[in-house]
């Protein structure tokens, strides 16, 4: 996947966990990077690593579910830039593991805002650049509650049942577009989210961010230019190989 070195690339919820996998992985394959998180600390030590290692990286400490600084955000990227080939929408959050009956609204409220309203934001605020350049692809992240209902998943459930919604959607509308979106559900990893939703589970037993990283290279790159509106469960999915 050579023309990754050719090609910037944006990534949400990138101070942690898969976001920062992602940060790296695309940042040694020679990709310039655009990076948001709320983690500012977090957001800086991932941007001087990748610094220091002469990788080509903007990041910005921001809020998806907050218009203006996700069109800060997005104008200062492409200002640096010029272009974007791929916005990579990581950035979620998981809620309350309670009963709906128990699910404090405030709560309900903010997960929706975040998982949903942000890759919405993030989402249409590179919308025109693509467009114009009549290429690009959007990669959303899902779940395994994305498409099946699970009790005690709540909000999180049910805004991944939406960004999946959204996802084929919105690959429909930009086929005309030469844009491609596609879904990504990375399964179980080894990250704090994945700590919180399961504290007993053994996660020395569960695949790294880092072993699933190829997928999203395959849908960033041109090896995978006819490929839209699917949904991939990242550990299930072989990445076909390129000549």
């Amino acid at each position: 996947m050579k023309d990754l070195k050719n090609k910037v690339v944006v990534i949400t919820g990138a101070s942690k966990g898969l976001g920062a996998a992602l940060a790296r992985g695309f940042a040694r394959s020679g990709t310039k990077i655009a990076l948001c998180a709320r983690g500012a600390d977090e957001l800086e030590k991932i941007e001087q690593e990748i610094t220091y290692e002469g990788g080509s990286v903007y990041s910005l400490p921001i809020d998806v579910k907050i218009p203006d600084h996700v069109e800060n955000f997005a104008s200062k990227t492409i200002e640096k830039f010029g272009r974007v080939d791929a916005v990579i929408n990581n950035a979620s959050i998981l809620g309350q593991r309670v009963p709906v009956s128990d699910y404090q609204y405030s709560t309900w409220s903010n997960v929706i805002d975040v998982n949903i309203n942000g890759v919405f934001l993030v989402t249409k605020a590179f919308l025109p650049v693509m467009m114009k350049q009549r290429s690009g692809s959007i990669v959303n992240l899902s779940s395994g509650v994305g498409n099946k209902g699970k009790p005690r998943w709540g909000a999180y459930c049910v805004s991944k049942f939406g960004v999946e919604g959204f996802s084929y959607m919105l690959a429909e509308e930009m086929r005309e577009y030469s844009v491609r979106v596609n879904i990504v559900n990375p399964g179980g990893l080894a990250t704090e989210m994945r700590r919180s939703a399961y504290p007993e589970e053994d996660q020395s037993k569960l695949k790294k961010p880092e072993d699933i990283l190829n997928i999203f290279r395959y849908l960033v790159s041109d090896a995978s230019k006819s490929v839209t509106g699917e949904r991939i469960n990242a550990q299930e999915f072989t990445v076909p190989k390129i000549s």
